[in-house]
């Protein structure tokens, strides 16, 4: 049995289908762990869908930011944004029901005690351990499978707040946590302060801000955590961070790698299409 981890899909089907047969995969032995955005942008965001939701327990997903929006289109009268076209299929599927419920129940968060390590999408502020992040990601976890799911996500956009503090609540707390586990990417290597609007390389980021993976007082220092959501970073591995969003939908490639082995390489099948214009 082996454990892949894989880079954000984003709808490139094609590219997961290549992958999984270089690694040989086999479902009834191995298992994936995806770091979330499942659709959008990509051509085939239905087929993933349906693929990754037919792997059953094959397959362990984290929502990204990607995956929230679908939801909150289909289910909490969100606008349609320009680039939102790879999800028309999704919305318009026969079984789109049957899918949006799977994907709905999935966490925020997912923690292996066994292989000491755990997947999220984007990042953890620097005042979260992990055991702060996996009960933040559970209050929101709880909402998603609420009866009042709208309410969620008619709150859940917005930059505000950027800082942590521990007696947040009610939508800011909420808003905080999506932001933070979908969105993140630098913050201050000061007091922690989310700068969520940065989206380019990190040598580029405002003096004082770092990805949030290097900020040196962080609680997580020395925990294995997998992510994806940064294109412009790419592959990264170090201190025991695992980053993959290599960028197939815009023309990169998608990523996988082996976490429950020592010493193993990255996998890689390239988008030959060319994909779309960089944005993220």
């Amino acid at each position: 049995m082996a454990v892949y981890a894989i880079g954000d899909v984003q709808g490139c089907a094609d590219q997961l289908e290549e992958l999984l047969a270089r690694l040989d995969f086999d479902a009834a032995n191995d298992r994936l762990w995806f770091v979330g955005d499942l659709v959008n942008r990509g051509p085939r965001s239905l087929d993933t869908l349906r693929y990754v939701r037919s792997l059953g327990d094959a397959a362990v997903v984290v929502l990204g930011n990607h995956d929230l929006h679908l939801l909150a289109i289909a289910r909490g009268n969100a606008a349609w944004k320009r680039t939102d076209g790879g999800l028309e299929q999704v919305m318009s599927a026969p079984d789109r029901d049957t899918l949006l419920d799977w994907l709905q129940a999935r966490p925020l968060m997912h923690h292996d005690p066994r292989l000491g390590t755990s997947l999220l999408h984007a990042g953890l502020p620097p005042q979260w351990s992990v055991a702060t992040a996996r009960s933040c990601a559970r209050e929101v976890e709880q909402r998603l499978r609420g009866e009042r799911v709208g309410e969620l996500f008619a709150h859940m956009y917005g930059n505000e707040p950027a800082l942590w503090r521990d007696e947040l609540d009610g939508w800011d707390r909420l808003r905080f946590t999506i932001n933070a586990f979908t969105r993140l990417r630098v913050c201050s290597v000061d007091d922690g302060r989310m700068l969520l609007g940065f989206k380019g390389p990190p040598e580029t980021a405002p003096q004082s801000f770092q990805p949030w993976f290097r900020v040196p007082w962080r609680k997580t220092a020395g925990e294995r955590l997998v992510f994806g959501h940064w294109s412009a970073l790419g592959y990264v591995a170090e201190g025991g961070v695992l980053g993959l969003d290599t960028g197939c939908v815009w023309g990169g490639a998608l990523t996988a790698q082996q976490i429950d082995a020592a010493a193993s390489q990255p996998v890689q099948v390239l988008n030959r299409t060319g994909g779309m214009a960089l944005e993220d």
